[in-house]
């Protein structure tokens, strides 16, 4: 276990990178910061020179691969570092020098337990990609398929490992001191990060997100997920499918070769819905670099490391959020945060709805390019503070993803409205998921399910409680204290008790050889 002077250390060292480039002012001044972080933040600053202009993004790249991963994860928090530095972390990029490829390849042969000549018939060793945790480069298998291979960094899990710890440690203190850092929940926010980066650094599992968001995507023909190639696909190594195609943020390239822009934005938009509100499973890491086009106008998706999911329930609460924002009907979005136990009760559902008004209806009805993000972003997490709305880390995932989207969205055709691209999908699966018949569906789904378990129930409570006779029950013990539990709850150690009752032995032993004791 690490200790906490280590975790201390690592702290203060990556606060002077944070100081350097002037990304601690925000927190120093922040009137929600309490003191003690405050006092910690000046002594990481302490003798450096800061810039005017914060740099986050630079910062949390100089301090390495980790803090690259936690960046981005917190450029979809502007309620916990604020909004000018979640706009800043938006532009972190994921990439660091590359790995010589001798090193890659002996990874790719010491994973595989076998020459890489038996797996692959050829590898560019210039990468097409180098990230934080993993670079990808370009070869052709024994049986003449060209694929993309995906390596881990060597070492990178363990410098992770120790990273979060320390990121743990902080934000378990951080959350202790209660107020507004409790509210924010951090501990969950490096839960998550944790839950993430465990999942990326496991290419068997990204293959196995691919998998599965291929499969729930497969009735959409104009939306693709690469093939895995399973049999050169481990923890350390993922071989897929090799795509051609332009990127989506080639906007000059699509336009050459005749792609239709207006419905390429259309299409992302909706694949997006389909994966969120539709599967509840969808690509969480939908930047530019991950998005493809092919020449036949199918959007190809790549890098599934961060995924998103939503159960049923939650889906259905989205579902009614997103069409009460689209109609106007606030007073439902907000009886729904109410019935989801987002909002606290003692709150009044009909503030709450005013307060949803004061947001949505400057954005109704306007194209994108009128409309500022990051101010609808930060009137929500005004209302959040205001109601006392817990952090839904699920959900944040899921509007970071709605922003990247809707700026490739923009990006493609400017005048795109992603309410009227949003709103008939929306109505159509809320017609479908939550109408009459689907509720009497589910209603004879549920009730056929519960008389199936009866069975098994009783003979669980048989089991807990059997049948009176043979042996007399024994009768009820006292609930004794015991000496080392009273000891450690009263924060005291117990040699005392020790020592004391060595001592009485001696006593005893030493009078039984006297004859004392009869």
């Amino acid at each position: 276990m690490t200790r906490p002077a280590t975790h201390i250390f690592r702290l203060l060292k990556w606060g002077r990178t944070l100081a350097r480039h002037g990304a601690l002012r925000g927190i120093e001044a922040d009137p929600n910061t309490p003191p003690q972080v405050r006092r910690l933040v000046r002594i990481a600053r302490f003798g450096t020179m800061q810039p005017k202009t914060p740099d986050y993004a630079s910062a949390f790249q100089e301090i390495g691969p980790a803090a690259i991963k936690l960046g981005q994860t917190l450029a979809t928090r502007p309620d916990l570092v604020g909004e000018e530095a979640a706009r800043n972390l938006l532009s972190l990029q994921d990439a660091l020098p590359p790995v010589p490829f001798e090193k890659i390849e002996a990874q790719i042969a010491a994973s595989f337990e076998r020459p890489v000549s038996d797996l692959f018939a050829e590898i560019d060793p210039e990468p097409v990609g180098a990230a934080s945790i993993a670079q990808v480069h370009k070869g052709v298998t024994t049986d003449g398929r060209t694929v993309a291979i995906k390596v881990l960094r060597p070492g990178i899990r363990e410098r992770f490992a120790k990273d979060i710890a320390t990121y743990e440690w902080a934000a378990a203190h951080l959350e202790a001191l209660g107020g507004e850092a409790s509210r924010l929940r951090p501990a969950l926010t490096i839960a998550n990060f944790k839950r993430w980066t465990n999942r990326e650094l496991d290419l068997r599992r990204e293959a196995a997100s691919a998998s599965e968001l291929a499969e729930s995507m497969r009735g959409i023909h104009d939306y693709e997920v690469p093939a895995i190639d399973w049999d050169r696909t481990n923890g350390r190594v993922l071989t897929i499918e090799w795509i051609d195609g332009i990127k989506i943020s080639k906007v000059e390239e699509l336009q050459a070769v005749g792609h239709d822009l207006p419905d390429l934005a259309r299409r992302l938009v909706l694949a997006f819905l389909t994966q969120a509100i539709s599967g509840g499973y969808f690509h969480a890491d939908m930047h530019q670099g991950n998005l493809f086009v092919k020449g036949d106008g199918t959007i190809v998706a790549i890098d599934f490391g961060i995924m998103g999911r939503i159960d049923r329930r939650a889906r259905q609460w989205l579902g009614e959020i997103l069409y009460g924002l689209t109609t106007g009907n606030y007073k439902r979005v907000a009886e729904i945060h109410f019935e989801a136990q987002y909002v606290p009760s003692y709150h009044s559902v009909d503030e709450f709805a005013t307060a949803l008004r004061a947001v949505g209806e400057p954005m109704r009805g306007k194209p994108v390019s009128e409309l500022s993000v990051g101010q609808m972003l930060d009137g929500l997490f005004a209302i959040t503070r205001d109601f006392d709305m817990q952090t839904q880390p699920h959900l944040l995932l899921l509007q970071k993803t709605m922003v990247m989207v809707e700026g490739i969205a923009t990006q493609l055709h400017p005048e795109i409205n992603m309410w009227d691209v949003s709103a008939p999908y929306v109505k159509s699966w809320i017609r479908d998921e939550l109408g009459p018949e689907s509720a009497l569906a589910d209603r004879i789904r549920e009730d056929t399910d519960t008389l199936l378990r009866i069975p098994a129930l009783v003979r669980r409570l048989e089991e807990q409680f059997p049948p009176k006779g043979g042996a007399p029950e024994p009768p009820p013990l006292p609930d004794i204290e015991l000496v080392w539990e009273r000891r450690r709850r009263e924060g005291r150690g117990w040699l005392g008790y020790i020592v004391a009752a060595v001592l009485g032995g001696a006593a005893i032993w030493g009078g039984v050889a006297l004859g004392w004791l009869g």
